[in-house]
């Protein structure tokens, strides 16, 4: 544990990953920034609360405190896309998620500056998040790695109309053993006609591997012929939180209210506790 990095270490054969849910950001850098609220906007705000129950399960979650706008540590270190031809953001974002600049001019990071960032944070949350795996993975032979994310349910720049609540990404089903990927899907099928949190939206909606894949955690770690099984969980922001629903919501974060998160929250359980059934 550092204080930007934490890890709490469980026994069970799961691993948390988050992230996304850090909002630090050195003051030489946030300097640099247009302001400190755009380069935090695209933080999957409350996450972890929202997965706060998975400690009483056993599981170890790993997590860091540096904001993505400093350092995306789920995007490929070597720069390369995860979604050619479509929208998304770098290793070192320039921009935000609706595309607005991050740095004043001429402020952005050159590449000797992004293999520094990465140096000093990326690779230090891989070899905390690789030694955990391995640690669990010797223990109990196979492991599971979920990877905690969430985004706003609108940004038109990213994906057309409204995001699905639950988006699940194994790539194309090679991250994770098939059982595992139909157990979730399973929950989520069942939980299609449970009442949601807004009288508006009667049902829960769900994807598999849609829009989001699974970013470059998910398949760099994901071997199931090896006993390793990963699989990415992107939530809509509106499915936990009374998100204002709009290209630029304000204002932005909307407070976390465990009583609001609790129909996502029961369903959230039901997956993490498949990921710890055998495999």
């Amino acid at each position: 544990m550092t204080d930007w990095l934490s890890v709490h270490r469980g026994n069970a054969p799961l691993v948390l990953a988050l992230p996304h849910t850090g909002i630090e950001i050195p003051p030489e850098i946030e300097a640099r920034f247009v302001s400190p609220e755009l380069a935090r906007k695209d933080a999957d705000w409350w996450v972890d609360k929202l997965y706060g129950f998975a400690i009483e399960m056993g599981a170890t979650i790993v997590r860091t405190g540096i904001s993505r706008s400093v350092i995306d540590v789920n995007r490929d270190p070597t720069g390369r896309s995860l979604y050619p031809g479509q929208a998304t953001t770098g290793l070192c974002p320039l921009t935000t998620f609706d595309g607005e600049p991050l740095y004043r001019g001429g402020e952005q990071p050159d590449e000797a500056e992004v293999e520094t960032r990465t140096a000093r944070w990326f690779m230090p949350y891989h070899d905390a998040l690789a030694g955990e795996l391995d640690r669990l993975h010797r223990a109990h032979g196979q492991v599971v790695l979920y990877d905690c994310h969430s985004i706003r349910s609108v940004i038109p720049r990213l994906f057309d109309g409204e995001l699905p609540h639950f988006n699940i990404g194994t790539y194309d089903g090679t991250t994770c053993a098939r059982a595992l990927q139909a157990r979730v899907e399973t929950i989520l099928a069942e939980s299609f006609h449970e009442t949601g949190p807004r009288p508006s939206r009667n049902h829960w909606s769900y994807v598999v591997n849609g829009r989001f894949k699974g970013g470059w955690t998910t398949r760099h770690y994901g071997r199931p012929e090896h006993g390793i099984h990963a699989i990415q969980m992107e939530l809509a922001c509106r499915g936990y939180i009374d998100e204002p629903i709009g290209p630029d919501p304000v204002p932005w974060p909307v407070a976390f209210d465990p009583e609001y998160a609790r129909p996502m929250t029961s369903i959230l359980l039901r997956i993490i506790q498949a990921c710890l059934e055998p495999l």
